[in-house]
């Protein structure tokens, strides 16, 4: 693919490239933590020069992009094992592979994201008769009529790198909506303090990207509950519950993701639904 088609996008779009580039090289490394072989093979279709992103983001960012994924994946399998036959909506899809690992052969799945993102996704990533876009923004809210809900199958939203790029009376009206229009659904996301946020700033800016700063932070997710009564917290994991760190990591690497993991500075939330 020409790199041009993929350079037009703006902003926050453009930043669809880097969790790309993350689980493509990573998976590849870590294959035990997450593999992600359909994100090997688009990045190797690609004329992209991810030279900038590698710079920036270096062996600590790429980790962190497949342990997000493998935080996703085992979310979602677990959910698919109490309701083989949900739907789940995957928010900011970008360029995200996740179905392609977590397929039962019965989900109804939708990535939702933006015209210009799923143009681009489309070329790259075929759709299905169960795994469908939706090219809207997910605050136009007409795409929620676009959803198979049957309540008794369940509903699983996940987002991944998403919130960060709103403001918080953006993401809390989302929430709200989502659970006013899917009473028992879930919703799964990952999430930093302010202080982390500052720091992902500046490797955004060194990517060469200064349209996409983020503004979202959670410094205390009990925050949600006081959004709305239909919104419950179901838990708030750091990065490596369940991670083993690997020595083959560099030892900068490490002492960072422990330092980060000490002291909360991000990790995964899992909200419900009231039905």
């Amino acid at each position: 693919m020409d790199s041009k088609k993929i350079s037009a996008l703006q902003g926050i779009q453009r930043t669809l490239m880097i969790p790309l580039w993350g689980r493509s090289v990573f998976s590849g490394l870590y294959p035990e933590i997450l593999d992600d072989r359909e994100a090997v093979n688009i990045v190797k279709s690609l004329n992209y020069d991810f030279s900038e992103v590698e710079k920036a983001f270096g062996e600590y960012g790429g980790l962190l992009y497949i342990i997000r994924g493998r935080k996703i994946d085992d979310t979602i399998k677990q959910f698919i094992l109490r309701h083989p036959k949900t739907t789940v909506v995957n928010i900011g899809a970008g360029l995200d592979t996740t179905f392609s690992r977590v397929d039962n052969g019965s989900i109804s799945w939708y990535d939702l994201d933006i015209e210009e993102v799923i143009t681009l996704r489309k070329t790259l990533i075929p759709e299905g008769p169960r795994n469908r876009c939706i090219a809207k923004s997910v605050f136009d809210y007409s795409w929620i009529k676009d959803i198979r809900f049957h309540a008794q199958d369940g509903i699983l939203f996940v987002a991944s790198g998403v919130f960060y790029y709103f403001r918080e009376n953006q993401v809390r009206e989302l929430f709200v909506a989502l659970a006013e229009n899917f009473p028992g659904g879930e919703l799964f996301f990952d999430g930093q303090t302010k202080t982390a946020l500052r720091v992902s700033n500046r490797m955004v800016k060194k990517s060469g990207n200064r349209e996409a700063m983020m503004y979202f932070y959670i410094n205390n997710p009990k925050i949600f509950s006081s959004w709305s009564p239909l919104l419950t917290l179901k838990s708030a994991d750091s990065i490596l519950k369940n991670i083993k760190m690997d020595k083959r990591w560099k030892r900068s690497t490490r002492m960072t993701m422990l330092f980060c993991d000490l002291l909360r500075m991000a990790g995964f939330y899992h909200i419900k639904f009231r039905a």
